[in-house]
């Protein structure tokens, strides 16, 4: 009978990581302090710890007096040495990303382990401002990869990949002329449904309620729920609120939809946060919900199963999710090229209370 597969700790993951760094020759002599590795790794300081008490009693590092680790081990660099690290780029640190994408990372760094492959997460919001290019260029010289996988792109950043011809997969969606490998939800196909479930609940006038700072697949989700009201044949009219993603900046966008003289009745709100703010500031005003106004949320977080009322949401199987970037990433990492393919997945309407 075959063995069973292993799931690797993140501790093993850790020296993994660490050994193939130092075999590329990133520290020369000593490795850096405990705070930036920590920073570098986005792990905890004891899972640190435990990573670097192994590399010692492997012979890969000697303390001093001092605490410092010297490297005792570090065969010459080589370009060999990246051809099974794969970079995972966000503009946030682990710690600040949504719990579910938390989730995902983990699955993922799971798979791609099994699979020998390290990764690495690299935070880095420079990436992902209008003019990435000094940044992406910094960044890819200094930490060569077999692969970049990328979370939360915008069209300035992946056009930078094409155009450097770099293996490339974008955890979300691609502006709609970029060709680059891509997993997300079918956001479009999402909004399309939950404008149904509005326009069958009696509501005719909806609201969509997004960041200014909007990705690929909030501009999509407009473009669904407007195909939902297409279908009332000028019976339905859609609201976009687009905030700074200020709590004050989105109640302010409330308070003036709803002082309109056909004020929304229903809201779709992206960025599972931002439902709780909605829901609030609705009910501070004295609106009932569902009686009054009814509201469903984009995403999904599990905090939003503990609401009274709990929402209604979709959500997407994030195990599935990282599975699919894992595939993706693996197969350019192996062959060097990836069809373009966008792979979308359809999340599950959760009903809730609140529509």
């Amino acid at each position: 009978m075959p063995f069973l597969p292993q799931r690797l700790s993140l501790v093993t993951q850790t020296v993994q990581s660490l050994r193939e760094a130092i075999r590329a020759g990133h520290w020369r002599t000593h490795l850096p302090g405990e705070r930036e590795l920590c920073a570098h790794l986005q792990v905890s300081r004891p899972t640190l710890r435990a990573a670097l008490e192994e590399l010692q009693r492997s012979g890969w590092l000697d303390v001093s007096d001092r605490q410092r680790r010297r490297i005792r081990a570090r065969p010459a660099a080589s370009r060999r040495a990246h051809k099974k690290e794969i970079a995972m780029l966000s503009a946030n640190p682990l710690l600040a990303m949504p719990s579910p994408m938390m989730f995902v990372l983990d699955v993922l760094r799971d798979k791609l382990a099994e699979a020998g492959y390290s990764t690495k997460l690299h935070v880095n919001p420079a990436c992902f401002s209008a003019q990435p290019v000094r940044a992406l260029d910094k960044l890819v010289r200094q930490n060569p990869s077999a692969v970049w996988l990328v979370f939360g792109s915008k069209e300035p950043m992946q056009r930078w990949f094409i155009r450097q011809q770099l293996p490339c997969v974008v955890a979300g969606s691609c502006a709609p002329d970029v060709a680059l490998p891509s997993v997300d939800v079918d956001f479009r196909a999402t909004c399309r449904h939950a404008g149904g479930v509005f326009l069958r609940k009696g509501h005719r006038r909806l609201a969509l309620v997004l960041p200014q700072d909007a990705y690929g697949g909030d501009f999509v989700s407009e473009e669904g729920l407007r195909e939902a009201i297409a279908t009332m044949q000028g019976t339905a009219q859609l609201r976009v609120l687009r905030h700074d993603g200020t709590t004050a900046h989105l109640c302010a966008m409330l308070d003036e939809a709803l002082s309109s003289p056909n004020p929304p009745t229903a809201f779709l709100v992206a960025r599972s946060p931002c439902v709780l703010t909605v829901m609030m500031h609705l009910m501070r005003l004295g609106k009932r919900i569902p009686q009054d106004v009814a509201v469903i949320s984009r995403d999904n977080d599990p905090f939003l199963e503990s609401t009274t009322p709990v929402v209604a949401r979709y959500a997407v199987n994030q195990a599935q999710f990282a599975r699919h970037l894992s595939m993706a990433a693996r197969q350019l990492a192996g062959t060097g090229t990836l069809p373009a393919h966008a792979i979308r997945l359809m999340p599950k309407f959760i009903p809730g209370e609140t529509v």
